[in-house]
C-alpha cells in the first residue's frame, strides 16, 4: 500500500513529462509545416515598399525571416484599437520587423504572451506611482510599451515609420519586443538569454561599463548614437541599443565595439555586412 501511493506522484510526473513532450513534439511539427508553407505573393510587395531593411538583407536571410514571420502571424492575436482595422499590411510589417530580432536565434517565437495591442497613433496611456500610502495618477502620450508577461502594445503611425526609414535608429517593435526577449531571463533587467553561458560574464562587464558611460554622457548632456533614452535604465539600454545595432550598426561599431561585439553574439547577426 505504502508503494502504491509513494508512486501516484511519480506516475503523475511521467504522465506530465510525456503530454509536455508530445505538446512539444507537435508544436513544432506545425511551425515545420508553416515555417515551409509558401509565402503569400503580396507579402514581398508589402516588405520591399514598407520595411527598408529587408531589401539590405542577404536573400537566405530573407528566406528565414518570412518563414519565421508565417509562425509569428499564426501564433499572435494582432488586434486594432481605437477602431483601427489590422490587414495583411500591419500583420506582415509587425511581423517583419519583430521576426528580425529572432531569425538566427534558438528560442521560442516569444513566449509567455500572445496579443499585440495596435493603436493607429501615439496614444495616451495612464502612468501610476506611489508615493507611501499616496497613488499618484498622470498621462502621457506612447508609441509603444511592452507590459511584463502581458501584450506589446504599439501605435501604428511609429510602426510604418519605423519600418520605412531604416537610418534613424528609432523602431517601435524592435525596442518593445527587445524587452519581450529580456523578459525571458524572468525580469526585464537588460540580461536576455544568451546562446551560450559563457557569454554572460562578458555581456555583464561590457553593458555595465557602457550603461554607466551613458549615464555620465546623459548629465553631461553628450549626444551619441545611442539615444539617451536608454541611460535611464539597464532594460532600456538594452532595447534602445538593439535599435541602434540594426539600424546605424556602422557608427555603433566605430563608437562602441566592445557593445557591438556582444550584441552581434546576442543576435547571432552583422548588420554591417547588409550595409557595405
Amino acid at each position: 500500500m505504502i508503494y502504491c501511493l509513494l508512486s501516484l506522484p511519480i506516475l503523475g510526473i511521467i504522465l506530465w513529462y510525456y503530454i509536455e513532450k508530445r505538446r512539444k513534439v507537435a508544436r513544432e511539427l506545425r511551425r515545420e509545416k508553416l515555417r515551409s508553407s509558401a509565402v503569400p505573393a503580396e507579402w514581398q510587395t508589402i516588405l520591399l515598399n514598407d520595411f527598408a531593411l529587408y531589401t539590405k538583407l542577404p536573400t537566405d536571410l530573407q528566406k528565414s525571416l518570412t518563414a519565421h514571420m508565417q509562425v509569428f502571424i499564426a501564433e499572435k492575436d494582432i488586434v486594432g484599437r481605437n477602431g483601427f482595422t489590422v490587414d495583411d499590411k500591419v500583420k506582415v510589417l509587425i511581423a517583419a520587423q519583430a521576426c528580425l530580432l529572432i531569425v538566427n536565434r534558438p528560442g521560442d517565437y516569444y513566449p509567455g504572451f500572445r496579443s499585440i495591442l495596435v493603436y493607429p497613433e501615439t496614444y495616451v496611456a495612464n502612468d501610476i506611482r506611489y508615493n507611501g500610502l499616496l497613488r499618484i495618477t498622470s498621462t502621457s502620450n506612447r508609441a509603444g510599451e511592452s507590459w511584463h508577461r502581458g501584450p506589446v502594445i504599439l501605435a501604428w503611425d511609429h510602426v510604418i515609420q519605423g519600418g520605412r526609414d531604416s537610418r534613424d535608429g528609432h523602431n517601435v517593435v524592435m525596442h518593445e519586443f527587445a524587452h519581450k526577449l529580456d523578459e525571458e531571463n524572468a525580469a526585464m533587467n537588460g540580461l536576455p538569454l544568451l546562446p551560450k553561458v559563457e557569454q554572460y560574464r562578458q555581456w555583464s562587464e561590457v553593458l555595465n561599463a557602457e550603461f554607466k558611460i551613458q549615464q555620465q554622457k546623459l548629465a553631461d548632456g553628450i549626444d551619441d548614437v545611442i539615444d539617451s533614452y536608454g541611460a535611464t535604465s539597464p532594460a532600456e539600454f538594452f532595447a534602445v541599443v538593439t535599435e541602434t545595432f540594426f539600424e546605424k550598426p556602422q557608427q555603433l561599431h566605430r563608437l562602441h565595439p566592445a557593445l557591438y561585439a556582444q550584441f552581434k553574439q546576442c543576435y547571432m547577426l552583422d548588420p554591417l555586412e547588409w550595409w557595405k
